[in-house]
């Protein structure tokens, strides 16, 4: 979709299935009634659908009133599937026959939490790139593999958004917001629920390095966390492959075996992250995050920075002040 599409959505639909993430659900429905409330304006309405039990009770056990029936929904702009634990055994037939009806009929799709493995079970995310609750990456990429699983936040990829677990439906909303009521809504909005920073689809879910290689690796996660706590002045490889109890060759090994990266590109890819960081929540010059995430020279940093997110860091403090002034 277009952002001018996108800025047309005005209902949403919630399939909520069994176990569904409340907090997640909560975190995408609270926006909208936000900006409707500061706007003065009803610029979004919603129905809580559910497949096959009228009760359809979240992971903490409440369950939603009102709620809708399939046939009885009114027709929405966007339908999320809502996920939450034990997603396989809420996905049933009626489930996947259900989306696969709204797909058919050009509704476009979207899920929250573990709703994405939903519409892949429906396969209607072939092709597609996604975002899904990091605990359920490492498993869904080895049964989808015609499907581009992203660690981002949130992903919007044509008619498909789909968003991670937490608060990432909060962000997936707020950017849905701007487009529609505009940066001063959106901000007004993050605002009221005292979020520092609307993040966008740069930003990655945190997934616990444990999660990514699984346990019995301990000399892998010992250099992680050398890296992490080393930004300012950076290891040499072969000194930190020392103190971990490896050759640097087998270091490189390890990354490229789990990480699929190399460990001076994920020391890299550290550095920038956090550079990321201090540009949207410091006052910090660009010329100061330079020095403090280790680089020798800003032209090194800003060549890196472009490489990693498309745009250089000054970009960063540039929308900054866009949203200030809108």
């Amino acid at each position: 979709m277009s952002p001018q599409k996108i800025a047309e959505v005005s209902h949403i639909g919630f399939l909520v299935l069994k176990n569904f993430s409340m907090i997640a659900f909560a975190n995408a429905l609270e926006p909208l009634r936000m900006a409707n409330y500061l706007s003065r304006k009803n610029l979004y309405s919603w129905s809580v659908i559910s497949a096959d039990d009228a009760s359809s009770p979240a992971s903490n056990g409440l369950s939603l009133s009102p709620i809708y029936h399939p046939n009885d929904a009114p027709p929405c702009d966007i339908l999320f599937v809502c996920g939450g634990t034990n997603v396989r055994e809420a996905v049933s037939d009626d489930v996947i026959s259900l989306l696969r009806t709204y797909a058919a009929n050009g509704t476009p799709m979207g899920a929250l939490c573990t709703g994405t493995f939903a519409l892949a079970k429906a396969g209607l995310l072939n092709g597609y790139r996604c975002a899904i609750h990091w605990e359920n990456l490492a498993a869904i990429r080895e049964e989808f593999p015609k499907i581009l699983f992203s660690q981002e936040l949130f992903v919007i990829d044509r008619n498909m958004f789909t968003c991670s677990g937490g608060t990432a439906p909060l962000d997936l909303m707020l950017n849905l917001i701007r487009l529609k009521g505009g940066k001063s809504l959106a901000a007004d909005v993050s605002e009221q629920f005292s979020v520092e920073r609307i993040r966008d689809h740069k930003d990655q879910q945190h997934i616990p390095l444990l999660a990514r290689i699984g346990s019995g690796h301990e000399a892998l996660l010992d250099a992680a966390v050398f890296m992490e706590m080393n930004i300012e002045e950076p290891f040499a490889l072969d000194y930190l492959a020392d103190q971990v109890g490896l050759s640097l060759r087998q270091l490189e090994r390890l990354f490229k075996r789990y990480l699929d990266t190399t460990p001076a590109q994920h020391y890299l890819n550290l550095r920038l992250r956090r550079a990321r960081e201090f540009l949207l929540q410091t006052n910090m010059s660009v010329m100061d995050v330079t020095v403090a995430c280790g680089f020798q020279s800003s032209s090194h940093f800003c060549k890196s920075y472009r490489s990693l997110f498309g745009y250089p860091p000054s970009r960063e403090r540039y929308q900054e002040s866009l949203c200030d002034a809108a």
